[in-house]
């Protein structure tokens, strides 16, 4: 029987600008793509079904791509190591290839669990190394320039000539059969290649120009932003793709003054940050469950209030800028950056819930779920990293300044449809609050004042402990960013006078895709 090399997709679900597909095609040997359906993976708790029905569409999009190839995709649905040694027992699988994942800890335990059958079964497993994530990087220090080396390179061709291996296939199975809940999700971004290209040739050319002014609201957002998160998750489209794009989109700009061109820049250090939050993940994957500064531990009930937690969850906290970005979310499975962030901060502060408890909820409804980008964030705006500037965001203050016009608010919350402008964000002091109030809509579930001021005596009662400052030293050693040419990073480890380490980057509150 012909030797044959086994491609396994993951997170990488294209053959345009793949290396992992690249370095299976130049092996020679005839070439057996599988998709693996892992229901063990789906019964995660941050994992839903529209993140799944996504994958589905990329699934059966990535397939023609395949079999125009002459390669036909396998898809099976079961446990990666039983799937995986079957393929190989019925094909002489001479080497498994599939590019390094940043994923949650269960992935990770996964995969530790392939490469202990692999090494015991004789089996090669060849990892190719992500676009713009480093594997046992030994320092922060020159991840920049490796990162932008590996972005600047030219883009993988599309494999020709490859040589296919019949073997049985599932059928992609629906969201049910992996035994998702149901997750209504009505206007839910659609998944493959070709809804990837045509997100990016818009914005590039029409949506993009107000960018870098517009991503701060949900309403602007929503279609200044790239809109390209879900895609860049789960690999329709690579990071260099859309690096190379924007780069090229910037010097077809350069001197217009239009704003073309500082979009495209703040499209570009966006897609940097994203790697480096990504990074973190690969550095510190307990970062998914631990707190990156351990003085943290116990700060917060790691069960909060559970009434605070579902008004929270549900929309319904009487804060309408917050329960309209909630609404929004679960009805789209997307929202733009800094509306995530306040969401994160109003959960963690005001309402004092832990990150770990709020977290799976965000990630389950964002279709665009990364990892390495989540969890960093739930920790950044949950005040739990030690190098991070803790920010509490007054949801009133954000409903009048990234909502205006009460558009956006309006929408979502139609209760409050006979509240006055003035009064939108805090129906409470309206003279006809006792109409709506805990009538068609709740009056607020905290008072944010005095729950603001009390999370921030706590946080910082906390960074005033004996022992804080040097193992703070040591996270911002790790993980923090390093000023670099381009200047999309600052130097995080920069000490300000009287010992006060400088304020983080803000630009990291905005990290819009």
């Amino acid at each position: 029987m012909e030797a044959t090399t086994l491609y396994w997709l993951k997170r990488d679900l294209r053959v345009e600008d793949n290396p992992a597909l690249t370095l299976a095609a130049a092996r020679g040997r005839s070439v057996i793509p599988v998709y693996i359906a892992e229901p063990d993976g789906w019964a995660q708790p941050d994992a839903s079904a529209r993140q799944w029905d996504f994958v589905a569409e990329c699934l059966h999009d990535v397939a023609g791509d395949f079999a125009r190839l002459g390669v036909p995709l396998v898809v099976r649905v079961g446990e990666a190591v039983s799937v995986l040694s079957d393929l190989c027992a019925s094909h002489a699988v001479a080497e498994i290839i599939s590019h390094e994942e940043t994923g949650n800890g269960w992935s990770y335990a996964r995969d530790r669990a392939v490469a202990a059958w692999a090494r015991g079964s004789g089996v090669a497993w060849t990892q190719v190394p992500q676009i713009g994530v480093v594997r046992r990087l030994a320092s922060r220090d020159g991840w920049a320039g490796l990162r932008d080396a590996a972005i600047a390179r030219p883009q993988d061709a599309v494999p020709q000539g490859l040589r296919g291996v019949s073997a049985p296939s599932d059928p992609v199975p629906t969201a049910a059969a992996l035994g998702l809940a149901p997750d209504p999700c009505p206007d839910r971004q659609r998944g493959g290649r070709a809804a990837a290209l045509h997100l990016l040739g818009g914005f590039l050319t029409e949506r993009g120009q107000d960018y870098r002014r517009a991503m701060s609201s949900p309403l602007a957002g929503e279609t200044a932003c790239s809109r390209l998160s879900p895609h860049l998750a789960f690999g329709t489209l690579s990071v260099r793709e859309a690096a190379q794009a924007g780069a090229a989109r910037k010097a077809e700009t350069k001197g217009a003054r239009d704003g073309w061109a500082a979009a495209m820049k703040s499209f570009e250090a966006r897609l940097a940050w994203r790697d480096h939050f990504t990074q973190k993940l690969e550095d510190e994957p307990a970062l998914e469950v631990q707190c990156l500064h351990p003085a943290y531990e116990g700060l917060r009930p790691r069960d909060g209030d559970a009434a605070r937690f579902a008004a929270w969850a549900d929309g319904q906290t009487g804060l309408p800028f917050v329960d309209a970005c909630m609404r929004y979310l679960t009805q789209t499975g997307w929202l733009n950056f800094r509306m995530r962030s306040m969401l994160v901060a109003v959960a963690s502060y005001h309402l004092w819930l832990d990150w770990r408890q709020t977290g799976p909820v965000l990630a389950r409804r964002f279709t665009d779920y990364e990892p390495g980008i989540h969890w960093s964030q739930m920790q950044m705006q949950s005040g739990t990293t030690g190098m991070n500037t803790v920010r509490i965001y007054n949801p009133v203050k954000q409903g009048h300044d990234q909502d205006p016009t009460g558009a956006f608010t309006r929408r979502w919350v139609p209760e409050l449809a006979d509240v006055p402008d003035a009064h939108l964000q805090e129906p409470w002091l309206w003279e006809g609050a006792g109409r709506v109030l805990d009538r068609i809509y709740p009056a607020p579930i905290v008072d944010i004042k005095a729950a603001a001021a009390a999370a921030r005596d706590r946080v910082w009662a906390v960074r005033r402990a004996p022992g804080f400052a040097e193992v703070a030293a040591r996270v911002i050693d790790k993980h923090a960013s390093r000023k670099d040419r381009a200047g999309r990073f600052v130097n995080d480890r920069a000490p300000r006078a009287r010992g006060r380490r400088k304020a983080s980057d803000t630009r990291q509150m905005s990290l819009d895709l």
